[in-house]
C-alpha cells in the first residue's frame, strides 16, 4: 500500500487543518483494480521565500502599466518547447462547500456533491475520445476525485502537484460568505471588489497564486508529454489561463471558471526558440448551458453580450473558414445556425445584430425565427416580434479581403490564424472593431438595468478583436485568441455596460454536438495540433 503524505512545500494557512489521506480514501476504486498510475510531486522552493526576494510589488503581480508592456516581455518564464503542446484544464465538479456557500481556499475538507460527480462524468463524457499523453491534478480531494472521473480506465501517468492547489485563503478558509463579511468587514469588502490588493494575515493570496501558477506552467511545459490534462480549480485554473496568455492579477475574476468548465491552450515552438506561442483555443466550455441565468463571478448579472460566429457558406470548403461570409450557408453552415438559435431558445430577445453579409444575415435569420416561434408551441399562441439589424460597422470581410498572404486564406483554422496578416491589415480591423464594440456597449445601455441580452452574429475576426476591446488589451493581443464557425462566446456586465465585462466563455462549440471541435486531436503521428 502506497501512502499520501502532505507535501512539505505547502506554506499551511492559520487558522487551518492538515488532513493526510491514504491511497484507498483519495481513489478506492481504482486502488482496487489496480489501474491507478500515479507520482506526487511538490514545488521545488517555498512560495514565501521566493516572494521576499522580489524586490517591488509589480514584478511579484505582474501588474504594473500592462497595457503599455510588450506582451513578449509578459511570457518570459514559459520554458521553450521542441514540439506543439495542447493543453486542457478542467475545474472540479460541484463541491459540498460550493453548495454551501462555504470559502474553501486550499482547505481539503469538501468533497464532491452528487452534482458534482454528475458534472464530472459529463465531461468524462465531453473527453471520451480525446487522447491525454498525462494528467497533473491538484491534490485536493475535490479536484482528484475529479481527475479520477475523467480520467477512468486511461493507463497514463497522473501527476498530482501540490502548487495545482486552490488560492490559499488563511483566515477566510471554512467561512460561510456572510459570516466573512460580518467577522472581517473591510477585509472581506476589498476581496469582492479588490482582490488584488487583498490582504490577510499578512499574505496577498492572489499576487502568490499569480506565481505559483508560473511555476505550474515549468513543469507542465517541460514534461514529455504533447496533450495534458489538467485538473484543478476556480482561481488557479484562472491563475493559468491568465499568466498562460501575459495578464496580471488585475484579470482575477475575469475569465470564468465553472464548475467542470473546460478551457484549451494550444502552446507552439517558436523557430529562434525561446517562449512557445501560446493561443487561447477556448475558454470555460461547460457541462451545462453557458446562457443559463445565474451569477457571473459571484454577481448576479443580467446584461450581456452574445458574440455568434457565422456557419460555413457554400463558397468555402469545409475544413476552412471564410474570409467574408458572402455566400449563403453551406449544409454544415445550416445546421451550425440551427443548434445555435436552440442554444438560444430560452432567451427572449428583442434585437439580433448582425454583418450585413450573407453567411451573418442567415445565421440571424434562423435564430430570430426560432426565437419568435418559441412562444407559439403551446396552445396560447402569442406571436412576439424579434428586432433584425444589419450593421456596417460589423463587416470586416472587405479588411481581410485586402490581405496579400495567402496562406491566410488556406488555413484560417489554425491557431493563431490572425497573427498572418499583414500589420496594416490587422490595425485596420482593430480599429473596425472598436466601432463594432462601442456600437454593442451603446445598445446594451438601451435596455433594461436589470436584463438586457445583446446577440451579435459576424465574422470570427470581429469578435476575436472585439474580445481584446472588451478585456481593455492592444492590438497585438488578437492572435491569442481563436474562434470556430458556430461558436459562441459570452460577455457579462454585473455593473452595467459602463462596468467591466466578464467573459464567461469564448469558443463555446459544445451545442453543435457531432459538428462541434474536438477539443484534443490524436498524438500518434508528428502533425501539430
Amino acid at each position: 500500500m502506497m501512502f499520501f503524505a502532505a507535501p512539505t512545500s505547502i506554506p499551511i494557512p492559520t487558522q487551518t487543518h492538515l488532513t493526510i489521506h491514504t491511497a484507498h480514501q483519495l481513489f478506492p476504486s481504482k486502488i482496487q483494480q489496480g489501474t491507478l498510475k500515479f507520482t506526487i510531486r511538490c514545488s521545488s522552493t517555498r512560495l514565501q521565500e521566493k516572494i521576499q526576494e522580489k524586490s517591488s510589488v509589480n514584478e511579484l503581480t505582474g501588474k504594473g502599466d500592462l497595457l503599455k508592456s510588450k506582451k513578449g516581455d509578459l511570457l518570459d518564464f514559459l520554458p521553450p518547447i521542441k514540439v506543439a503542446k495542447r493543453v486542457v484544464l478542467v475545474r472540479h465538479g460541484q463541491s459540498s462547500w460550493n453548495a454551501e456557500g462555504r470559502i474553501q481556499g486550499s482547505s481539503d475538507f469538501s468533497v464532491l456533491t452528487q452534482k458534482g460527480e454528475a458534472q464530472a462524468e459529463t465531461s468524462r463524457q465531453m473527453l471520451i475520445d480525446d487522447s491525454f499523453d498525462v494528467c497533473f491534478s491538484s491534490p485536493l480531494i475535490r479536484s482528484k476525485r475529479t481527475a479520477e472521473i475523467i480520467w477512468n480506465v486511461r493507463n497514463e501517468e497522473m501527476i498530482t502537484d501540490a502548487d495545482l492547489r486552490e488560492i490559499d485563503l488563511y483566515s477566510f478558509q471554512g467561512l460561510l460568505k456572510h459570516e466573512g463579511k460580518a467577522k472581517y468587514g473591510s477585509a472581506y469588502r476589498q476581496w469582492q471588489v479588490d482582490a488584488p490588493n487583498f490582504n490577510i494575515d499578512g499574505h496577498y493570496p492572489v499576487r502568490e497564486l499569480w506565481e505559483r501558477a508560473r511555476s505550474c506552467w515549468t513543469r507542465i511545459l517541460t514534461h514529455d508529454s504533447r496533450s495534458i490534462l489538467v485538473v484543478a480549480h476556480n482561481a488557479v485554473n484562472q491563475a493559468l489561463v491568465a499568466t498562460a496568455i501575459g495578464l496580471g492579477t488585475e484579470y482575477f475574476r475575469v475569465l470564468l471558471q465553472s464548475n467542470c468548465g473546460v478551457s484549451v491552450l494550444d502552446f507552439t515552438p517558436k523557430p529562434e526558440g525561446g517562449s512557445p506561442n501560446i493561443f487561447l483555443n477556448r475558454l470555460n466550455q461547460t457541462p451545462n448551458s453557458p446562457i443559463a441565468a445565474g451569477n457571473s463571478g459571484g454577481r448576479k448579472t443580467g446584461m450581456r453580450i452574445i458574440l455568434v460566429c457565422h456557419g460555413i457558406s457554400q463558397n468555402d470548403p469545409e475544413d476552412n473558414f471564410p474570409h467574408s461570409g458572402d455566400g449563403p450557408l453551406n449544409m454544415l453552415g445550416v445546421i451550425q445556425a440551427q443548434k445555435t438559435a436552440e442554444l438560444l431558445l430560452d432567451l427572449k430577445l428583442k434585437t439580433i445584430v448582425s454583418s450585413t453579409k450573407i453567411a451573418s444575415a442567415e445565421t440571424a435569420n434562423t435564430i430570430c425565427r426560432v426565437q419568435e416561434a418559441a412562444d407559439c408551441l403551446g396552445a396560447d399562441c402569442v406571436p412576439r416580434y424579434v428586432e433584425m439589424k444589419q450593421i456596417q460597422d460589423l463587416d470586416v470581410g472587405q479588411i481581410l479581403k485586402k490581405s496579400k498572404q495567402d496562406a491566410v486564406g488556406s488555413q484560417p483554422l489554425q491557431p493563431g490564424w490572425l497573427n498572418g496578416y499583414e500589420s496594416e491589415i490587422a490595425t485596420s480591423l482593430w480599429g473596425q472593431s472598436a466601432k463594432a464594440w462601442r456600437y454593442l456597449l451603446d445598445e446594451l445601455s438601451k435596455g433594461s438595468e436589470q436584463e438586457n441580452v445583446m446577440v451579435a452574429v459576424g465574422h470570427p475576426a470581429l469578435h476575436i478583436a472585439m474580445l481584446g476591446h472588451c478585456l481593455n488589451l492592444t492590438e497585438e493581443w488578437m492572435g491569442t485568441f481563436h474562434l470556430d464557425a458556430g461558436s459562441i462566446s459570452v460577455v457579462d456586465f454585473p455593473d452595467g455596460p459602463t462596468g467591466r465585462g466578464i467573459v464567461r466563455c469564448i469558443n463555446y462549440t459544445a451545442h453543435l454536438g457531432r459538428w462541434s471541435i474536438p477539443i484534443t486531436r490524436s498524438t500518434s503521428d508528428d502533425e501539430e495540433f
